[in-house]
């Protein structure tokens, strides 16, 4: 470009056409003008030329981010992925208590910790702290809030799926009495917990099911025995988004009673500031549920992603 300008700058000059008295206004006047010409010339096209750049920079930082939001919601859609995770997920019920009309929320922190324990198995902690807040649903005018049990489940799963492509972790899952009264079984448990999936294309389906026995049997508090069954499914739509339909089914083995959430749900990976998240909602629906038992809900989430 300055070689461009050079040349353009010599061939301006009043004696490269014609002769000129020192001070000629005319030709003075006439080069200022083609050389002002010459220069916005060089500027449009240099302006071009970074213009042109840009864009193809963006475009290229645009895919980049795009492939690498693919494969992160690929791995949040994998239970026992090796990717470290915080996810937050707010959860709303309505139609709660013995009137029908209580609210309930439910704030679960849930952070995976995926720790590499040899060449071929990966160890995954997956913890669940509730924070729990309710309004009439103990009495009408009631209002309760406080921590709930939290739940402590290790799986033990291969690096490598099988050779048939399927995904699996198993371990134990502990459930602590941390709770406030109303919130809490009152008892240690704990049992066997299991994940099973297969990823074919943008599908992920599979299932989590853990089962749990209460470990001390003295005092008031009732006995614990209860199955947790979690089949889902999910499909990657692109640019980072998934959809998913979960039941998040448990048993009471105590009670004979069934409690089966329909969760449906749209999530998306993208990147806030320096930050890379996931941010979903979705709706819930009872099929099947205890006296008492709310009617349908809602699902916000945002689970915060540290990649390797």
């Amino acid at each position: 470009m300055l070689i461009i300008l050079r040349k353009r700058w010599n061939v301006c000059r009043p004696s490269s056409f014609f002769p000129t008295r020192r001070g000629s206004h005319a030709t003075v006047n006439w080069c200022s003008d083609y050389r002002s010409t010459c220069s916005r010339s060089a500027v449009r096209k240099a302006l071009y030329l970074v213009s042109a750049c840009s864009i193809l920079a963006a475009i290229s930082v645009s895919t980049s981010l795009a492939q690498n939001a693919d494969d992160l919601a690929k791995q949040l859609s994998n239970p026992v992925a090796a990717l470290i995770s915080v996810p937050m997920q707010l959860n709303y019920d309505n139609g709660a208590g013995a009137q029908g009309n209580g609210d309930k929320w439910t704030l679960n922190i849930q952070p995976v910790i995926p720790i590499s324990i040899s060449k071929d198995w990966n160890l995954i902690s997956r913890t669940i702290v509730p924070i729990i807040g309710q309004t009439d649903v103990t009495g009408s005018g009631s209002s309760e809030s406080g921590l709930g049990d939290i739940s402590e489940s290790v799986f033990f799963s291969p690096k490598a799926p099988t050779a048939g492509g399927w995904i699996w972790g198993a371990g134990p899952v502990l459930l602590m009495p941390t709770g406030r009264d109303g919130f809490t079984t009152n008892r240690w448990a704990g049992g066997p917990t299991v994940v099973v999936l297969k990823q074919l294309g943008p599908w992920t389906y599979g299932a989590l099911v853990n089962q749990v026995w209460g470990f001390t049997h003295d005092g008031p508090a009732p006995a614990v025995s209860a199955m947790f069954l979690q089949p889902f499914l999910s499909k990657a739509l692109g640019q980072g988004v998934t959809a998913g339909l979960n039941l998040e089914s448990s048993y009471d083995w105590t009670k004979s009673q069934w409690v089966i959430p329909a969760n449906l749900t749209i999530s998306k990976v993208t990147k806030l500031g320096g930050q890379l998240l996931s941010i979903g909602g979705g709706v819930r629906y009872y099929f099947e549920k205890p006296s008492g038992g709310p009617d349908w809900g809602l699902r916000f989430s945002v689970t915060l992603l540290y990649p390797r």
